[in-house]
């Protein structure tokens, strides 16, 4: 008979719902960028300290290394939209204090390729069918029709 495993942990650390990929994906979903940063073509990373409380909500953040331009201001704001996963700490209410990085690149210009327009042809030939004495005399030139549509 097998002992019931202890917990092995004393705190149990916050989550985001889905994990960190779904974090990330949530940041860049979210993320606008600023437009003092676009016309000046800022790039680079924001550092950011922020603290979540028993209940999973962030109540503060710090920039440990900004950009400035908006970039520092808009990462605080992505940083306050998390909500978080916290496991029941033996009762205790514990503040928990964690980093992210926000990366700020510029958006590459898509070279949009303009199709060339469609085109359909069509030809009709028109023939009458011959009688007997028809055929013996001269023949008749076929009626042709083109059409061109251009979409």
């Amino acid at each position: 008979m097998e002992k019931d495993k202890k917990k092995t942990k004393f705190v149990y650390q916050p989550e985001y719902p889905g994990g960190p990929k779904a974090l990330t994906k949530f940041i860049y979903e979210n993320l606008r960028y600023p437009k003092q940063a676009f016309e000046a073509k800022i790039e680079g990373t924001v550092y950011i300290e922020y603290d979540i409380d028993h209940q999973g909500v962030v109540v503060g953040s710090r920039v440990l290394k900004g950009l400035g331009h908006g970039c520092d201001e808009e990462a605080a704001r992505l940083v306050k939209l998390l909500k978080f996963d916290v496991a029941k700490n033996r009762g205790i209410h514990v503040l928990f204090h964690q980093k992210l990085r926000v990366q700020f690149r510029m958006p590459k210009k898509q070279v949009v390729k303009t199709p060339a327009p469609a085109q359909m042809s069509m030809t009709y030939t028109v023939t009458t069918s011959k009688t007997a004495k028809e055929s013996e005399e001269k023949p008749k030139p076929e009626t042709t029709y083109n059409y061109t549509i251009k979409l």
